[in-house]
């Protein structure tokens, strides 16, 4: 099965060389692709179908349909002296690390390979991930918790149930109607494991993730079968009979029901593993500002404030109403918005603005004013073209105020350290005032 693998925003040409897409492949793809979410009314926000090539957008994942799959990997600049297939592990690796802090999970990737990045798409390390964690996970045997039944039965066994058995059994004395409890797997928990093996059985193109599902299918066999939309997360509660199945649950949200993706099934047409990067990327810099500020007296909300811009003449009725995506409170008071972008930025030389919309900020003017902050930033991903340092890459004070919005950016193509950079690179008045950080 043809596989295929292009970066946001770029495009693959139509045709049948190295490099290029047949245009019916194309279209299969696009297909699948329009059953998104993400799509838009238009059906364009994951792929356009142009005349001569297929262009990704903003969003990254896998889309798999009949008899071919694409990989969208996001544009992070990595070891841009290596060849293309070295390139596409290390972002792989990028990405899988984000989601593991945005979801905070648990992912081991010692037992990959470099070979297994690099031949693998992102959908089926992640499922191998998965794979390798549930088998362990079984062996050590499923969850299981009591549950309540009713039966009639030759003998008592817990209660018995006085009305029935009086009115139900009234003339046949050996018939015992009990209430009672069992202790089954058969619970939520379970459920879900089931159903994302399920799912991902259905996406999987791997020989070797497929028969290891398969054989993980055959240890739910005894399992009910519950649609996705009928699983019952809000039963599960990870608690310290069943800590080891955190990560796990955290996975069957990733592949099921996560607010950074959404899985999708075009009416047979193909399935798709997809992730809007903005979401991501702001989920993660905000867990990791968290872990940054820890053990100081700053706390950080995320996506929240939530103040209305206007409030109307006639009824008072709130209108307009914020998020920004990171808020620092020091005392009760803001001391810090971050708003997050997954977008390029210009260096300063080409451009002043940086390549920073009026739109962003227009929305920063309004959080200064709302909540007060002495300290705006705009922050977005690092790349080679802001040369060598990240951090901070222009300050701006609001005209007539002492407010400043400041322009950064954070190189997620380099995970080492990155909370302690973090700390250093935009929080540096935090240790000048000699708050104690864990």
């Amino acid at each position: 099965m043809p596989s295929y693998t292009v970066r946001e925003w770029d495009a693959l040409p139509h045709g049948d060389g190295e490099g290029s897409i047949p245009a019916h492949v194309a279209g299969r793809l696009v297909a699948v692709a329009k059953t998104s979410p993400f799509a838009g009314r238009g059906g364009g926000g994951v792929l356009e179908d142009r005349r001569h090539e297929l262009r990704a957008r903003g969003v990254v994942g896998v889309i798999a349909a009949q008899g071919c799959s694409l990989e969208i990997l996001p544009k992070i600049d990595v070891m841009q002296e290596e060849g293309a297939a070295r390139q596409n592990a290390a972002i792989r690796k990028r990405l899988v690390h984000m989601l593991a802090v945005a979801l905070d999970l648990k992912i081991e990737m010692g037992r990959i390979t470099d070979l297994d990045w690099q031949r693998e798409t992102l959908l089926e390390i992640l499922i191998r991930i998965f794979c390798d964690k549930l088998t362990e996970a079984v062996r050590r045997g499923m969850p299981r918790r009591y549950l309540g039944h009713e039966d009639d039965l030759s003998a008592l066994r817990g209660t018995l149930v006085v009305p029935r058995q009086f009115t139900r059994h009234a003339s046949n004395p050996g018939r015992l109607a009990c209430r009672f409890d069992d202790l089954s797997p058969d619970i939520a928990l379970n459920q879900i494991m089931k159903a994302a093996v399920a799912q991902v059985l259905r996406m999987s193109r791997s020989a070797a993730n497929q028969q290891r599902l398969r054989e993980l299918a055959f240890v739910y066999a005894d399992i009910s079968d519950v649609p996705v939309p009928a699983l019952k997360w809000r039963e599960v509660i990870i608690d310290r009979t069943n800590r080891a199945w955190q990560d796990l649950f955290g996975m069957a949200q990733l592949f099921l029901r996560s607010r950074y993706q959404t899985t999708s099934s075009g009416s047979g047409q193909g399935s798709a593993l997809l992730f809007e990067m903005n979401a991501l990327f702001e989920e993660y810099v905000g867990r990791l500002v968290t872990r940054a500020l820890a053990g100081t007296d700053f706390r950080v909300t995320l996506q929240g404030g939530r103040l209305f811009c206007l409030t109307s003449v006639e009824n008072d009725r709130a209108l307009f109403q914020t998020k920004p995506d990171i808020l620092i409170w020091r005392a009760g008071q803001v001391a810090h918005v971050i708003d997050t972008k997954w977008k390029r930025i210009s260096p300063r030389i080409d451009d002043p603005k940086l390549g920073v919309s009026q739109g962003d900020i227009y929305q920063m003017m309004a959080y200064a004013h709302l909540y007060k902050s002495p300290k705006l930033t705009l922050l977005y991903p690092h790349h080679d073209g802001l040369g060598a340092n990240e951090g901070v890459q222009a300050q701006f004070r609001i005209t007539g105020q002492e407010t400043v919005v400041e322009t950064a950016s954070v190189d997620v193509a380099n995970g080492k350290d990155l909370t302690a950079r973090l700390r250093d690179k935009f929080f540096s008045t935090v240790t000048q005032q000699n708050l104690v950080l864990r």
